[in-house]
């Protein structure tokens, strides 16, 4: 395991000098039908750079995490990731709406169980308050259902491992850092067959949100 010095991290907005780096980054934890093209960033940065976040060691990109401000009353639980994030191009973003929504984490492999996720879950939190938005709210995967489906429902599997009975990568996590499950979408990610299509909707609410008039 690579021991990280405080001192060599930095948090940031993705730049337009990062965004090779970040689409390498991209293609080297997802498959080619997930992964970002250069096109995404350009348009996620021109759109909204203050949610493209990434972390850098050393000056090296390795982790990033994506997000675009709605009206989640527009799009409601039965959205998909392509309905919600303009296939990752984000102009459909609305500056007036009340919830960020996060569509990508993202972090290298030889870096992982540095905290760095966490590190971006905080970032997003930071922003959330800063735009005084209502709430954090995204589609989580859930990768090894497919090894639980021959014997649990959709609703069983996340039941049971909310009550921290099963562990799930990526649920798991989301739950440590403070999101709640809202409720189970189907047809989300197509592509994602490990989580057999499902996603919970996941949700943080900001205490510190100041309704608008």
């Amino acid at each position: 395991m690579q021991v990280i010095d405080n001192q060599d991290i930095s948090i940031q907005m993705v730049g337009h000098e990062d965004i090779d780096e970040v689409v390498e980054l991209s293609r080297m934890v997802y498959e080619p039908s997930i992964a970002y093209d250069r096109e995404h960033l350009e348009s996620q940065l021109e759109v909204f750079q203050e949610g493209q976040i990434c972390i850098k060691y050393k000056g090296k990109v390795v982790a990033g995490c994506s997000s675009l401000i709605v009206n989640f009353e527009d799009y409601g639980v039965n959205h998909s990731f392509d309905d919600i994030t303009d296939r990752e191009y984000i102009r459909n973003h609305n500056p007036n709406g009340t919830t960020l929504y996060g569509f990508d984490v993202t972090v290298h492999p030889e870096y992982r169980k540095m905290k760095l996720g966490r590190r971006l879950y905080e970032a997003r939190r930071e922003l959330c308050r800063k735009l005084n938005l209502k709430n954090i709210m995204f589609g989580g995967r859930i990768p090894y259902f497919h090894k639980y489906a021959d014997k649990l429902t959709v609703n069983e599997y996340i039941n049971q491992v909310t009550q921290w009975e099963i562990y799930d990568p990526v649920l798991t996590f989301q739950l440590k850092n403070g999101f709640s499950v809202r409720a189970i979408m189907e047809n989300y990610l197509p592509q994602d067959h490990e989580s057999l299509k499902y996603a919970t909707l996941m949700e943080w609410r900001n205490d510190q949100y100041v309704p608008r008039d």
